[in-house]
């Protein structure tokens, strides 16, 4: 019986492409690998990379001049590098980060089957790319999650003291959670997320759709609730399960989250850096505070000498501020609204990016023999 219960939920669980969205070729002369029906760009290297459980997985890995950390992106069901391929730019782009995304077995043009041991085997492979190939330290890794990918990614993550950061993307409790609203975890039971979420040591950042239909926006919160080192939450008001990247909030937030664990600094003595990862959700004290709290000795009134005089001064130093200070605001006025602008455009623009891309074709865990 639990065999026949693993076999169902591992049905659940897979969903590749059929037929793969790309092919690879070799480039003639060079010997480099490409990958076909998508554009070209010289900053994107195309790998095959060997598991331990002998599959070849097909891996992109998006250089950005600029970036000071590598995400490491786990795609959802239902798709392939093919289809994720202008979100990995776009990311890239926006987020000043590398950025590595990869096949699982039998997406794609990866070789083998898709199951749980082999996703964990697959992002293994690809992280010890990163760091053989690329020469990417552990603590310069962010590991990104979305929906299945969450499973690979939280099971990584839990093996790795020195992570810089994890980003949860629409994530699952467990497999057999998705289906049924089981209260414990059974053996038989895939990608146990739930268990393995208290064991990962970085920042980590949940983003879910309130109106997931897919996978319910309490199994994000949940995950949320028992991380140790919790960052500020995005929970995206009428996100579903596949379309949270156009939202706006979304890639703000991200940047934020970014932004905020790379100026935390490198990792010393194997610790986690202090950082105040929920300074934005909490609200900020009165500095009226500070002002009670002065010696009583400020009170006391000090002779007055020449006042008349003192008052004059100040009254032309004051005459004199002003006029500078109304030269500098029209000087500045088009700065000042042009930054808010340049921000607002290339967030609409990675907006209109997203629409025209193929983020999530069916509903993720449809039994299969369902008509799609």
């Amino acid at each position: 019986m639990g065999a026949v219960t693993s076999s169902m939920a591992a049905k659940f669980a897979f969903f590749p492409p059929d037929p793969a969205s790309y092919e690879v070729t070799v480039e003639k002369g060079a010997g480099k690998l490409k990958m076909t029906e998508v554009a070209e760009n010289e900053n994107v290297d195309v790998l095959k990379v060997k598991s331990k459980r002998g599959t070849e997985i097909v891996a992109v890995y998006v250089k950005n001049p600029s970036a000071k950390l590598t995400l490491l992106y786990s795609h959802g069901n239902a798709a392939d590098l093919g289809q994720m391929y202008d979100l990995f730019i776009e990311l890239s782009i926006h987020l000043r980060v590398n950025l590595m995304g990869y096949d699982y077995s039998g997406y794609g043009k990866s070789t083998g089957k898709p199951s749980e041991q082999n996703t964990y085997a697959d992002i293994e492979a690809a992280y010890e790319c990163l760091q053989e190939t690329y020469g990417v330290k552990e603590e310069d890794i962010i590991l990104y999650g979305q929906s299945v990918g969450s499973g690979p990614t939280l099971d990584l993550a839990s093996r790795l003291s020195r992570l810089r950061g994890v980003v949860l993307h629409s994530p699952i409790l467990s497999g057999l959670r998705v289906m049924y609203p089981v209260k414990r975890t059974y053996w038989f039971d895939i990608y146990k997320n739930i268990d393995k979420i208290p064991l990962v040591k970085c920042p980590v950042l949940v983003i879910h759709g309130t109106e997931d239909d897919v996978v319910d926006c309490s199994h994000g919160k949940q995950l949320w609730e028992l991380c140790k080192e919790k960052y500020e939450p995005l929970w995206v008001k009428g996100g579903n399960h596949c379309n949270l990247e156009l939202y706006p909030e979304y890639i703000k937030h991200l940047k934020k989250f970014v932004s905020a664990i790379e100026k935390s600094g490198h990792l010393r003595n194997g610790t986690v850096p202090s950082i105040d990862l929920m300074a934005d959700s909490r609200p900020r004290q009165s500095t009226d505070q500070r002002e009670k709290s002065r010696s009583s000795t400020d009170h006391r009134e000090n002779p007055r000498v020449s006042t008349d005089l003192k008052e004059k001064s100040r009254a032309s130093i004051d005459k004199r501020e002003r006029s500078r200070k109304n030269m500098e605001l029209s000087e500045k006025t088009s700065n000042v609204t042009e930054q808010p602008e340049k921000a607002r455009n290339s967030i609409d623009r990675f907006g209109d990016m997203m629409r025209s891309a193929v983020l999530c074709n069916i509903d993720c865990f449809k039994p299969v023999g369902t008509k799609v």
